[in-house]
């Protein structure tokens, strides 16, 4: 038996980099894929087929999987790739949200538009993905009287965990699917349904976009069983992993992986705390309790002492 032997997938953004490599070790497991891809440019505008390439590698490879092409950022369209997988394949088990645009560019020189793009592919797209399938694991619970086994794998990034120059849409979405995940973890947990983020990195066409990164690679083009570290498939074993029946006591949990390395985040967490003992602060004396008491600077103590 293969990890995955049994199970349907859906994993969006996967008619390159990432998204591809996720498809394919799913399949490389034993699930069918649905290979849902836009086909549109890194950042975001037009059409095309690159999920039927993944696809053909797929069949290649003695797998089994389907292209879908519909936009993640349409709620309607996302229903309907939940009910592409079902149609296809009988159920779903396995959400993966990949799918993703950039549009960099600092604050002050970013359109709306294009922060707005940002957010509908990244944020939207997840939310709304994950809103048909926990709507159709959840009425898969009732029927079957008890808890369903689903899977949802979302997609944070460096720049969302610690920020990034030049990237407020994009980091700002990929917080907030930290915070939708952790949300959704705790929502679908009596359905059976675990919710997890991981963050990949490689060499992809996004990170190419970054000056001297270099021209990106797809997943493919590393011979099976090598390691590279910019390989943008090094996260997928830990993907296949989280979507196995063997994961399913892990779950609202935040993972990186970076070359060679799985890291498990800890997320915002209190750091130190002070009292005023039970008293209103004062605003004018605030600066040097921080400074001494918080953030264990003295800065600002002895700025006070000297005036």
């Amino acid at each position: 038996m293969r990890l995955l032997d049994g199970k349907v997938a859906i994993v969006t953004g996967a008619g390159h980099g990432i998204g591809r490599g996720h498809a394919l070790e799913l399949a490389r497991q034993g699930a069918k894929v649905v290979v849902n891809d836009l086909g549109g440019s890194v950042r975001g505008e037009g059409a095309g087929r690159a999920a039927d390439e993944t696809v053909a590698l797929i069949e290649k490879r003695g797998g089994t999987a389907v292209p879908d092409y519909s936009d993640v950022g349409d709620a309607g369209q996302c229903g309907e790739l939940v009910q592409r997988a079902v149609s296809a394949f009988g159920k779903l088990d396995i959400l993966v949200n990949n799918a993703g645009i950039v549009r960099d560019a600092v604050i002050w020189n970013m359109p709306p538009e294009d922060f707005d793009a940002v957010i509908r592919v990244h944020l939207r797209g997840t939310w709304a993905t994950c809103h048909h399938a926990a709507k159709y694991w959840r009425a898969a619970a009732k029927a079957a009287g008890g808890k369903v086994g689903g899977r949802i794998i979302n997609t944070t990034s460096g720049a969302g965990l610690g920020g990034n120059f030049g990237q407020s849409g994009y980091a700002a979405a990929k917080a907030a699917i930290v915070g939708l995940t952790q949300t959704l973890a705790l929502e679908l947990l009596r359905t059976g349904v675990t919710v997890n983020a991981v963050g990949p990195a490689g060499l992809t066409r996004i990170t190419a976009t970054i000056p001297g990164m270099g021209e990106a690679f797809e997943p493919d083009e590393v011979p099976e069983g090598e390691f590279h570290p910019m390989d943008p498939s090094n996260s997928s074993p830990l993907v296949a992993w989280l979507a196995s029946d063997e994961a399913d006591h892990v779950t609202g949990q935040v993972i990186r992986v970076l070359d060679d390395r799985i890291i498990w985040m800890r997320g915002w967490t209190e750091r130190a705390t002070i009292s005023s003992g039970g008293r209103r602060w004062d605003a004018a004396k605030l600066g040097e309790v921080l400074a001494q008491d918080l953030f264990e600077t003295r800065g600002a103590g002895l700025r006070f002492a000297q005036s």
